[in-house]
């Protein structure tokens, strides 16, 4: 069984046992204000765990069962059994890291909540980006562009999303994934960003 569908049916499992135990997700919540003044530091990662509703679940981990199977097979490609750790490494670090700035900006506010599996989804979608980027991708199965069209497009929603905040979803947690991801390509295969940008100066040139 591969990493990409062990994380989803943890996750699945997990959410869906919070899912009407409030006290529990409470307790799982990405809460700033508590991890700072009495060190629950475990947040960071239970609270990738865990999903606001069905609706959350669903989209968040049907996005990473097709971009996590993809990147997680690139990786084994590139480092054979060692593939699969770096995959591993990559999701959860991504969780991880791109609740930092929340917590951060939110550390002093006592209200502040937020959930989902967003820094660790988004981290691996842009690493198949940054592997793919003229690989089509479809917005409900209908609307198609390049992966890096769509990275764009991907960037900018998730900023707008995270400036409204006011659903408990941490929307920032994309964006920050989203540049983690592209760190981690950087740093454990330096190649990727040239290739990325000779793939992207192809598809241009292809037009004229």
């Amino acid at each position: 069984m591969s990493v990409t569908i062990i994380l989803i049916c943890i996750t699945v499992g997990t959410s869906f046992y919070a899912f009407n135990r409030p006290e529990l997700l409470a307790r799982l919540m990405m809460n700033p204000h508590l991890i700072l003044t009495r060190g629950q530091y475990y947040r960071f990662i239970s609270s990738g765990f865990i999903h606001k509703d069905h609706t959350h679940l669903l989209w968040n981990m049907f996005s990473f069962y097709f971009f996590g199977t993809a990147v997680e097979g690139v990786l084994e490609a590139l480092f054979a059994e060692a593939g699969m750790y770096y995959f591993l490494a990559l999701y959860l670090t991504a969780i991880v890291a791109s609740d930092i700035p929340t917590y951060l900006k939110e550390k002093n506010n006592t209200n502040y909540n937020s959930l989902g599996a967003s820094g660790g989804v988004g981290s691996v979608i842009f690493v198949f980006i940054i592997f793919q980027p003229l690989q089509s991708i479809c917005l409900y199965f209908a609307l198609c562009m390049p992966g890096f069209v769509f990275g764009v497009g991907y960037l900018i929603y998730t900023y707008y999303q995270g400036r409204k905040a006011n659903d408990n979803i941490n929307h920032d947690a994309h964006l920050y994934g989203a540049v983690y991801g592209l760190l981690f390509c950087v740093a454990v295969y330096p190649s990727s960003l040239p290739q990325f940008f000779e793939q992207i100066k192809y598809w241009v040139l292809s037009f004229f």
